[in-house]
């Protein structure tokens, strides 16, 4: 019988985790991550959860002429902000996958 409480531990064990992970989840949409372009005229705050929450655009950067020009700043910050979000969540969330090689998790 010694096999169930090693059964009950790993239960526990693993609750303990899910519990944990669902916390830092939660701390990851309270992350606020800025991704920049145009060196800094245009910027775009996401949170961890990758929910833009903010643009910023410096009106000097504003050409009615040139609007494909701000088009791709707004991109460039949108997706340097996003790739900054996915380090994270990455970084935050991989501490609880180590050494664990389940496929498919992240």
């Amino acid at each position: 019988m010694r096999g169930m409480g090693n059964m009950q531990n790993m239960m526990k064990q693993m609750q303990k985790m899910q519990k944990k992970m669902q916390e830092a989840q939660e701390q990851l949409g309270e992350k606020k991550i800025e991704g920049t372009a145009g060196g800094g005229m245009v910027s775009v705050i996401v949170t961890g959860h990758k929910e833009i929450v903010e643009v910023n655009i410096k009106p000097e950067v504003v050409d009615p002429d040139d609007i494909e020009m701000l088009q791709d700043l707004v991109l460039a910050a949108t997706n340097d902000a996003l790739k900054k979000a996915d380090e994270l969540v990455n970084n935050t969330m991989g501490q609880f996958t180590k050494g664990m090689n389940l496929p498919g998790m992240f």
